[in-house]
């Protein structure tokens, strides 16, 4: 059970009505628990959370590239409720079963320009400090721009944010259980 207690979302008035139905337009009706928590305490919080998110949509990186990302941040910091939220939307953006569990996994997909992205993801996951030259030159190597470099730290970014909020409310996952 959720630490942080929700009073029922449709008993929302100002700034957290106002952001959950921004929410429910992205998602065809629903609040999932975690923007129901943190549109509830900080709704001006979850309000910048979703710009940013626009912006990432807009920042040149492919559905299933921002998934990958997503999914294996996710699964790096142990929030089992990001992990079951981008299992699902990932295979909403054709991640196969296969590629997800490989992902979670921080496996190689047998996708060779995703199992760069992986490889990247996890350098700057896993390591302190500047990022290695090689690693970089890597990445541009498999076909990311520096621009999608940007997309990449900003991905990397407010997955952490949702993670570490998940992580400390231990938010009740309402997405599909994943194996």
């Amino acid at each position: 059970m959720s630490r942080i207690s929700i009073p029922a979302i449709d008993t929302a008035t100002g700034a957290t009505a106002d952001v959950y139905n921004q929410v429910r337009k992205l998602t065809g009706g629903q609040v999932p628990n975690l923007f129901a928590a943190v549109g509830h305490l900080a709704p001006a919080t979850l309000a910048a959370y979703l710009n940013a998110e626009a912006a990432l949509a807009a920042a040149g990186l492919g559905k299933k590239d921002l998934e990958t990302i997503k999914l294996l941040v996710s699964a790096q910091t142990g929030c089992d409720y990001c992990v079951a939220a981008h299992t699902m939307l990932g295979k909403m953006t054709g991640l196969s079963a296969d590629e997800a569990r490989a992902i979670r996994h921080m496996e190689p997909t047998g996708n060779d320009k995703r199992d760069a992205l992986i490889r990247f993801v996890l350098k700057i996951m896993r390591e302190s400090g500047t990022v290695p030259a090689d690693a970089v030159a890597d990445i541009r190597a498999a076909g990311y721009s520096d621009a999608q470099l940007v997309a990449i730290s900003l991905a990397i970014a407010l997955t952490v944010f949702t993670n570490t909020f998940n992580r400390i409310n231990d938010t009740d996952v309402d997405f599909p259980a994943v194996d």
